[in-house]
Order: C-alpha cells, then sequence, then structure tokens
C-alpha cells in the first residue's frame, strides 16, 4: 500500500522516546510523530499522552529519504475561524524581586549625543596618537 503525503491513515503506536512516538502504519511502514506534533497543547512527555499499542489517526506529513514524518494533532478537525489553541510552554519565574516602574532618565537621543561626543573624542585620539608614531604632520620633533 502506498501512503501519500498529506492523507490521514490509521497507525498502532510501536515505540516511544523522548522526542516522539514511532507509529506503524499498513504495509509495515514505520513513521514518526514529533513530540511537537503529538498533542495541540505544551508536550513535556510523550508518554503523558501515548502509550504503546495505542491506536492513533496520523496525517503525512512528508517523505525524505523513506523516512515519514506524521502528526496526530493535524488529524483534528477544528472548525473553521477558530484560532490554534496550542498552549506555549510554562514560563519559569527566576526573578522574585517585585517589578517596579523603573523610566529611565536619559532619552535614545541623549544616549545617542553622548556616544557620538565620546566616538569623535575617542577617534581625535587615536588619530593623533598613530600621527605621532608615523611622522606625520602634527607629530613631536625633537
Amino acid at each position: 500500500m502506498s501512503i501519500e503525503v498529506g492523507s490521514k491513515v490509521q497507525g498502532k503506536v510501536t515505540g516511544i522516546t523522548n522526542f516522539g512516538a514511532f507509529v506503524e502504519l499498513p504495509g509495515n511502514i514505520t513513521g514518526l510523530v514529533h513530540i511537537s506534533e503529538v498533542a495541540d497543547s505544551y508536550v513535556k512527555d510523550v508518554n503523558d499522552h501515548l502509550k504503546i499499542g495505542d491506536q492513533v489517526e496520523v496525517k503525512v506529513l512528508s517523505e525524505k529519504e523513506g523516512k515519514l514524518a506524521l502528526s496526530i494533532k493535524q488529524t483534528i478537525d477544528k472548525p473553521e475561524g477558530q484560532a490554534q489553541t496550542y498552549t506555549k510552554r510554562p514560563f519559569r519565574k527566576t526573578d522574585n524581586r517585585p517589578k517596579s516602574n523603573f523610566q529611565p532618565k536619559e532619552t535614545f537621543d541623549d544616549k545617542m549625543s553622548k556616544f557620538l561626543k565620546s566616538s569623535e573624542e575617542n577617534l581625535s585620539s587615536l588619530k593623533r596618537n598613530t600621527e605621532s608614531k608615523r611622522g606625520g604632520r602634527g607629530g613631536r620633533r625633537g
């Protein structure tokens, strides 16, 4: 049986890894459902969603060098106009300090003018030092 990209097929979960699940399709063809294609929400552990031996419907996403990329979440038909219900990875709070309404004292234009002034000073200083070493105009004569 030839399996076409874009088709939906029934398969059996034959293996689970930390990056996805292997699904055997009709004709002894095995494909991989990547962890990002297991469910429409954040999946931390594939074992929370699938077990070996489960019968699942998968959509064939692509076939490259004999390897099939499959998706379970794309087989679920959503009503038109409904936004994706994918929830992002939970935010890990690392900063326990209270948030303040910090307002910078300097505006961008102030910072830019300071930068340009210091940059011009640095360039003129560099130019003076290199000319004295080359013996060019403005160099010390002794």
